[in-house]
């Protein structure tokens, strides 16, 4: 299992046709401390969306980072990146981690509902993402998920717990403080004048948390 690999700043990208504004921002992202970016691109072609993910494997590669693919495990191969994140109208986790092999991480996108986390935990996912815990600029109309809701998750599953859905530099540490494994942003991560500067705001409140914990 990769369970190890699935903890702070989980940094998902923006949609954009730039590659090279797209590479330049998750490097900033990366010297803010982040190490684990998510590859998420659902309206691009075929081509831009292969050349971006490689761009980023790379990139990734470099900093001995983690790059999860999102609903698309056959791009995931194609790159060789460290895994995939489904949600529920993607390929199954079967199909997944056929295509993937057993080494790879395999993520789930829970919403709300943690009857589906305790499924999937059973069947071998690696992490589950509950969410959206507040507002969310990428998904306004997505599911709200209760902060207690991820107090049962951490106390009922064993796979990293990561939260999603509107977080920022403000209400991140109401899901820190419920003992959230990684925190998956976007908007205040990579739609900001600063993203290294962001990133490390963001990295330090998941820091400090966890040397709290372990004091």
């Amino acid at each position: 299992m990769n369970h190890n690999r699935v903890s702070g700043i989980y940094a998902i990208t923006p949609e954009t046709d730039d590659t090279a504004q797209l590479v330049v921002k998750v490097a900033a992202a990366l010297a803010g401390g982040v190490r684990i970016v998510q590859y998420r691109n659902k309206t691009g072609s075929a081509g831009l969306r292969r050349a971006q993910c490689g761009a980023l494997a790379e990139l990734l590669r470099d900093v001995n980072g983690t790059l999860i693919v999102n609903d698309d495990s056959r791009l995931a191969v194609e790159v060789d990146a460290d895994g995939v994140h489904l949600g529920k109208d993607d390929d199954t986790l079967a199909d997944a981690r056929r295509r993937l092999g057993v080494d790879k991480i395999i993520g789930v996108s829970c919403y709300n509902d943690l009857a589906r986390a305790h499924e999937l935990e059973s069947a071998g996912v690696d992490y589950v993402a509950f969410g959206s815990f507040f507002p969310s600029r990428t998904k306004p109309a997505a599911v709200c998920a209760p902060l207690e809701l991820l107090s049962r998750a951490k106390t009922e599953l064993s796979v990293p717990v990561v939260a999603i859905g509107g977080i920022n530099k403000e209400n991140a540490i109401k899901l820190i403080e419920r003992d959230a494994d990684a925190l998956a942003v976007l908007s205040a991560l990579f739609y900001v004048d600063d993203v290294e500067h962001e990133a490390r705001l963001l990295s330090s409140l998941m820091a400090d948390r966890s040397l709290q914990l372990h004091y």
